[in-house]
């Protein structure tokens, strides 16, 4: 079935409104939907690379936008919803730890996930269900989106179509060292002000720890 959603989200980069298809699959991947827009922006950007840093705002607005509905379902909704969504896409196990590390760090959670894998959904409805400033929340995730759709964008318009090897190959390296830099600063402030222990604690979470 996963398989189907894919091909039927790539197929929309053709379609004569596309740009809407991206907006919409942008807001619904940050609540529920399983299939992230990078593939579909990609496709959009390789065949009008004129556009890609207007295609990369269209996912980055659309996509914080949507957080804001994850964070509606994880703080109003959650036990009715939130469960329901986070089983069905297997995110059950990982929830109480997200809960924890976005109790003790906030934004810098967000943040990390810009240049990470994890879903956004996830983090939007625990964010919503722990109470996490809603400021917070909104500009932390904008940073974080911007970081992945909208240097997906520039790099297009900057360089066409042959950038798209170089993103392909090395755009995952690259996030990568962005999150050794900033997990790094990050360990490095939690042992200055003795917090070593959070990462543990956190690592172990379990719904029962937060209540």
């Amino acid at each position: 079935m996963l398989t189907k959603l894919y091909q039927w989200t790539l197929a929309k980069a053709a379609h004569a409104h596309a740009e809407r298809w991206l907006f919409l699959i942008s807001f619904l991947e940050s609540s529920f939907f399983p299939i992230p827009p990078h593939p579909l922006l990609g496709l959009m950007c390789l065949a009008r690379p004129e556009r890609a840093i207007r295609f990369g705002l269209i996912c980055t607005i659309a996509s914080v936008m949507g957080g804001l509905l994850g964070y509606a379902i994880g703080h109003f909704v959650y036990e009715a919803v939130g469960q329901q969504i986070l089983n069905a896409l297997g995110l059950t196990a990982k929830f109480p730890i997200a809960a924890c590390y976005l109790r003790d760090y906030g934004a810098e959670i967000i943040l990390i996930k810009g240049a990470t894998p994890i879903p956004f959904k996830l983090i939007t409805i625990t964010a919503g269900f722990i109470g996490l400033s809603l400021f917070t929340f909104l500009w932390a995730s904008l940073l974080s989106r911007a970081f992945q759709f909208m240097l997906v964008g520039f790099l297009f318009w900057k360089f066409g179509r042959p950038i798209k090897a170089f993103i392909e190959k090395y755009l995952g390296l690259l996030s990568a060292a962005f999150l050794v830099l900033v997990v790094g600063g990050f360990i490095a402030a939690s042992a200055l002000s003795g917090g070593g222990q959070k990462s543990d604690k956190c690592s172990h979470a379990t719904m029962a720890s937060l209540r």
